[in-house]
């Protein structure tokens, strides 16, 4: 064979292999793999005793994802998952990214590195400053950095010309003092990462069931009927959730799942945290799995909806809670008239699905009264991502669903403290009543004006309305849509700042001056003037509890996100009564003004201290509705997708790997999808590649297509994959690029990175 690069088939340059795709999922190989990551990231006897702590009443919380704990009794061998052993193994690493790093390696340097190499790199050990015309960041002290940063935002014609963003796994404590601050600045620009992945849920659930926040508690796993997850991959995204549907299942109840992906955590796993269940076939999950067409959701459940009225009508009483209607509900009668202008025969095509599938989902539904629906991204970034999610309500509703043992909404939150972020006022659309109680407690005069979620944040810096990118935690440039309009937007910024603990591709894409803050890591220890001291968060079934590390931190240079927020009040805020310093000194000082501000905060410092800490008020899992317009839960009319494919093209949707959470990247297999070595893939039908004259392994380029403008995307593998036609997947952040800022959800305004019309090209 040719030794020419350009004549070798693409699986000898990159390295991919294609292995079978596992039967079962978890398992001992799951533990092994978490093993290894331990091991080379920490080393086994230190990455033992930090996992012993992690997701423990008296450890620290995951920095993965949010679902929550058991109310009682814990698993001692491994109150955790895979992903969440590899997230820790990322934060308490031993490779170190210091002051001589960034000597030796210029932004030009870093930025050809792959997002996973960048990762690899490590903790960030110093705060770092990087210069207008430079290409080497270098060393800064704190006191000179908070100046710079104060003087940049004090030289703006208005504080609204300052972007602050917030990831998903900042505390509660360092979330209240950021928008606090922000708010004393003058501005209400605080867009986060729920506008990028379940704002949809939040309108959508507010609007009809008065909260945007799920209704259901873990326990409710133990008394579904039936369990539906839609548009979610809970073995990789939310491992934990399959010990919750095994117990499901364990107790006689089903679980159905939708998606366009058969996904193998939802199929059959085994238990990692009972060592008899490591051998064997495993526990099957799923006992009816509907391979639903990209976007076909809402047409999926209307047909359910219409066959669900059909019952009705024919067998009286058979299959409506008539009583929870009539008591808790208004808009009935619209929906049920609105159902009649849809056919059956017309709604199919957009599902993929034959009829008699249908009808069994539709069985299921009916002969069953306890109902529990999870849902995560699959949905929610879609154009008509909030009707999606209405259109549960709405068989949720007719069952009485909700509000009761057992049953309920159960949207599966991504980063550990995205809820309890947005609890603590981290909203671009604050509540007037919020807004009134920060006045009175910090005698100050609050914003009232509505401020710019991401997708408004970053066409205000690309049109220079915004000049100041602050972002607490996360990184923005890899998790946003439409890539190089994003990255033009930040570099037209005079100042951008992370708040980070390890080196991700934000650093590299910067304002004219930039700087990187190094915080603590959730893994390690907290020490203020007062002692040392922990954190409180929120998991994504509304539970408030703490987080404390156990390691020391990785450099005497760190400071915690809270103290990170105070510095920068004290030097940036001219005229302020707020005593930032005292604040930090001791965090119980921050629960307290927490307590009198938000609502069920009550007892915050004694409630936070009990065992698995305390629940939030939930009106709808009260069965109580007051909060919506109607004072009742609301059904509502929902449109399928209007979307068009013209020839050739397709449906594309962006999906995680195995070994990734977000935007980190901790290795390059796709395990559970038998993809190995390599991120540049799109998974496409059998036949549809055929159609195209491709075959495995072509390399093709990737153009979207929205408003007459394209994008591209370069060098992708095709992968034949079960996946419906004219469907498409492939990973983010390499296909975030051909996610246009624009093709948003209706009402929520969240990037519809799931439904992104392509052509495929072949190179």
């Amino acid at each position: 064979m040719s030794k020419n690069p350009k004549e070798q088939p693409p699986e000898k340059l990159t390295g991919i292999r294609l292995t079978e795709i596992p039967k079962t999922s978890v398992g001992v190989k799951a533990i092994t793999n978490a093993l290894t990551h331990i091991k080379n990231e920490v080393g086994i006897k230190k990455g033992i005793q930090l996992l012993s702590k992690l997701n423990q009443t008296k450890g620290f919380d995951c920095p993965g994802c949010a679902w929550p704990d058991p109310d009682d009794k814990r698993a001692f061998l491994a109150e955790y998952c895979e992903n969440g052993a590899k997230a820790v193994a990322e934060e308490a690493t031993k490779n170190k990214v210091s002051p001589l790093f960034f000597a030796t390696h210029s932004l030009q340097e870093l930025s050809e590195l792959s997002d996973y190499e960048i990762g690899k790199s490590g903790r960030i050990t110093h705060p770092m400053y990087l210069p207008e015309g430079k290409d080497n960041y270098e060393e800064i002290s704190w006191k000179d950095a908070f100046k710079i940063i104060a003087d940049q935002l004090n030289s703006l014609d208005s504080p609204d010309e300052a972007i602050f963003y917030t990831s998903g796994r900042t505390s509660n404590e360092a979330a209240f003092l950021y928008q606090l601050f922000v708010r004393q600045f003058g501005t209400n620009n605080l867009p986060d990462c729920s506008n990028m992945c379940h704002e949809s849920s939040g309108v959508a659930l507010s609007e009809t069931l008065g909260i945007g926040k799920g209704s259901v508690t873990l326990d409710d796993f133990n008394h579904a009927d039936l369990v539906i997850v839609i548009g979610q991959n809970p073995g990789t995204n939310h491992p934990r959730m399959l010990t919750a549907l095994g117990e499901t299942k364990k107790r006689g109840g089903k679980i159905m799942t939708i998606n366009p992906l058969p996904e193998v955590g939802l199929m059959n796993f085994k238990d990692p945290q009972n060592p008899l269940k490591w051998i064997g076939s495993g526990q099957d999950l799923t006992d009816l799995f509907l391979q639903v067409k990209i976007n076909g959701d809402v047409a999926l459940l209307k047909i359910i909806l219409k066959l669900m009225k059909e019952k009705e009508n024919a067998e009286p009483n058979s299959v409506f809670n008539h009583q929870f209607i009539k008591e808790k509900t208004a808009g009935i009668d619209d929906l049920l008239k609105d159902l009649d202008k849809y056919s059956i025969d017309k709604l199919l095509p957009q599902t993929g699905l034959s009829l008699v599938k249908i009808k069994e989902a539709a069985e299921l539904i009916i002969n069953n009264k306890n109902i529990i629906i999870c849902w995560a991204m699959g949905l929610t970034q879609h154009k008509n991502a909030v009707d999606n999610i209405r259109e549960i309500v709405n068989i949720l509703l007719l069952k009485g669903s909700i509000g009761k043992k057992g049953a309920g909404t159960c949207p599966v939150r991504g980063h550990s403290n995205v809820q309890g972020d947005r609890t603590m006022g981290i909203w671009e659309r604050p509540k007037d009543n919020f807004l009134d109680s920060l006045e009175k407690e910090f005698n100050f005069k609050a914003p009232r004006k509505h401020g710019l979620d991401v997708v408004d944040a970053i066409e205000a810096m690309h049109k220079k309305k915004a000049k100041v990118f602050f972002g607490l935690g996360g990184n923005f440039i890899s998790a946003t849509p439409d890539t190089t309009f994003t990255a033009e937007a930040l570099r037209k910024c005079n100042l951008t700042v992370q708040v980070s603990t390890k080196l991700n591709r934000s650093h590299l894409i910067t304002g004219k001056k930039a700087l990187i803050l190094p915080c603590l890591g959730r893994t390690e220890k907290d020490f203020q003037s007062s002692g040392e001291q922990f954190v409180s968060v929120e998991n994504s079934m509304g539970v408030v509890h703490q987080s404390k590390g156990t390691l020391n931190p990785c450099s005497e240079s760190l400071l915690s996100e809270p103290a990170i927020v105070a510095g920068i009040a004290n030097a940036t805020l001219k005229s302020t009564s707020t005593n930032w310093s005292q604040l930090i000194s001791n965090y119980d000082f921050i629960r307290d003004k927490i307590e009198v501000t938000i609502t069920g905060f009550n007892d915050y410092n004694k409630r936070i201290r009990n065992k698995g800490g305390f629940y939030l008020p939930n009106n709808a899992r009260e069965n109580n509705f007051e909060p919506t317009k109607t004072g009742k839960a609301n059904f509502s009319l929902n449109k399928p997708s209007e979307i068009e494919l013209q020839n050739n093209q397709f449906l594309m949707m962006t999906i995680r790997t195995h070994d990734q959470y977000n935007t980190t990247i901790y290795g390059l297999d796709d395990r559970y999808r038998g993809i190995l070595n390599e991120r540049r893939v799109i998974l496409m039908n059998k036949n549809d590649i055929k159609s195209l004259n491709l075959k495995k392994f072509d390399l093709v380029d990737l153009i979207s297509h929205f408003n007459q403008e394209k994008r591209k995307a370069k060098g992708f593998l095709v992968i034949p994959y079960d996946i419906p036609e004219r469907c498409t997947a492939t990973y983010f952040p390499e296909a975030n690029v051909l996610v246009p800022l624009k093709s948003t959800a209706d009402i929520s305004n969240t990037p519809a990175s799931k439904t992104v019309i392509i052509t495929i090209s072949k190179r």
